[in-house]
């Protein structure tokens, strides 16, 4: 029982991180291909969002690996390791992938701010810059004060819980009286390649799921409780975490991430697509539904108290995301091009980037063109994913850079064993420990960028040449 509490005791002290990084998978620009997928096919598309909730976690374990056994996040791994025209051709990507995903955040909050409060669209896209001063006072990508990091962690993922609260509480407004046909949803379906318009939504929700930003941010966010450990065993920092850092921390961050994503990113998708065809199942208007369209058929068919909800959660989901992209933005920019602004600046830039078109498109379209806006991030962010994954798989898989020779092991050997040299040598290589991928691994997750990228390319390739594709 004593190892038990000990274990759990432990594993309590790594809760953040992954909630952090499920924000990713949660947020507004999900909204509508979900909801499109239960009011045409019901619960029959519930395997596409646990399918690309796997996929999730495999590429999310990769850059957990990545973080903690190098001590860089993606970015600063492709500066170091990658040619220059690279490294910039893949900044490039990231930054794009990052205005994109901003987008989704900025659209969804301001939408919820209209519904909620009555405050006009244009207003609340400029509103929404005020989540950075949460980024400037709390979060610190370099910060080794856990008490700090762990106070930045529960605020976001307050904002976690009461977006969950508000999917829970809309699973209670609606009625399922065959329960069987809903858990059947998570076994695969024909459907999908009988049907071309559920094949669309798939890849749409898999599109829409696994996001670029979520990459650097999952290889970033490791590292304070790494930095943590060395300073009070060693007194100091190193570039690298010291082999004990890594067995320490490596299987209780894979866990916490595992359970974070499938409690939190999974049940969120789920229950957008659940409540949808619930409620909305045959109802030929809620096929093209954009944010607001969805919030007036929650009111009209399930209640008013439904609708109100839908606006807290995309509220919510919006603002937990935006601050999560904008940490993702500062992570990109210092990683890939050491940028020498001040953090306040390169976070400021970052948000403003995607808030002007935002405002641009408001101010000429209005919503119709927030819409299309926001349809046009997806597909961004669908032909990025490939491009941005892809150093990842490499960096894993590469057995100089995943091997850590523990530095702190072999200066203990020559003090202590300074007369037999012999010793001291088959010590020190006995600390060279190799966390390459097994070969099964990297194969695994080839194919799941084979996957992502070919799927993606054919729902882009569908979409330019005039199918009804859903993003």
């Amino acid at each position: 029982m004593a190892s038990i509490y000990n274990i759990v005791r432990k594993f309590m002290k790594f809760i953040g991180p992954g909630i952090l990084v499920s924000v990713a998978y949660m947020d507004p620009g999900n909204y509508s291909t979900s909801v499109s997928g239960g009011a045409q096919y019901k619960y029959q598309l519930l395997f596409s969002i646990f399918i690309s909730n796997i996929f999730a976690v495999l590429l999310q374990c990769l850059c957990v690996k990545l973080g903690t056994v190098t001590g860089y996040d993606l970015a600063e791994n492709c500066r170091r390791h990658l040619p220059k025209w690279l490294n910039l051709t893949l900044y490039f990507f990231a930054e794009l992938a990052i205005i994109a995903t901003d987008l989704a955040e900025v659209v969804g909050t301001a939408i919820a701010l209209q519904i909620l409060f009555g405050i006009p669209l244009t207003y609340g896209v400029i509103l929404t810059v005020l989540d950075v001063l949460i980024i400037l006072i709390f979060y610190n990508k370099e910060e080794s004060n856990m008490k700090k990091v762990r106070a930045f962690e529960m605020f976001v993922s307050a904002l976690v819980a009461l977006t969950c609260l508000c999917f829970a509480l809309e699973m209670f407004k609606i009625s399922i009286p065959n329960k069987r046909e809903l858990f059947e949803g998570f076994v695969p379906s024909s459907i999908i390649f009988k049907d071309q318009q559920a094949l669309y939504i798939s890849l749409g929700i898999l599109g829409a799921t696994v996001m670029p930003h979520s990459l650097y941010l999952g290889s970033s966010i490791v590292k304070p409780r790494l930095q943590s450990y060395d300073k009070k065993k060693y007194g100091k920092v190193n570039e690298r975490p010291s082999l004990s850092a890594i067995k320490y921390s490596l299987n209780y961050s894979y866990a916490e991430l595992i359970i974070s994503l499938f409690l939190i990113a999974t049940f969120v998708n789920s229950a957008i697509l659940i409540v949808a065809g619930a409620s909305l199942s045959g109802r030929p208007e809620a096929a093209d539904a954009d944010l607001l369209s969805i919030y007036e058929l929650l009111v009209h068919y399930i209640s008013p108290a439904a609708g109100l909800i839908f606006a807290l959660a995309m509220l919510f989901s919006g603002q937990s995301a935006g601050i999560i992209c904008t940490m993702s933005g500062q992570i990109v920019s210092e990683g890939f091009i050491q940028w020498t602004l001040p953090p306040w600046a390169t976070r400021l830039c970052t948000r403003m980037i995607a808030i002007i078109p935002c405002l641009f498109v408001t101010l000429t379209m209005g919503e119709r063109g927030i819409s299309d806006i926001l349809n046009l991030s997806q597909v961004v962010l669908s032909l990025i994913l490939p491009i941005v994954s892809a150093p990842l798989i490499y960096f894993t898989a590469n057995r100089k850079i995943m091997t850590v020779h523990d530095e702190h092991h072999e200066l203990e050997q020559r003090q202590h064993s300074e007369m037999d040299e012999n010793t001291s040598l088959v010590n020190s290589a006995m600390k060279r420990v190799d966390f390459t991928n097994s070969n099964a691994l990297t194969y695994a997750a080839l194919a799941v960028w084979a996957t992502i990228g070919g799927l993606n390319c054919y729902l882009v390739g569908s979409f330019l040449m005039g199918a009804d594709v859903h993003f």
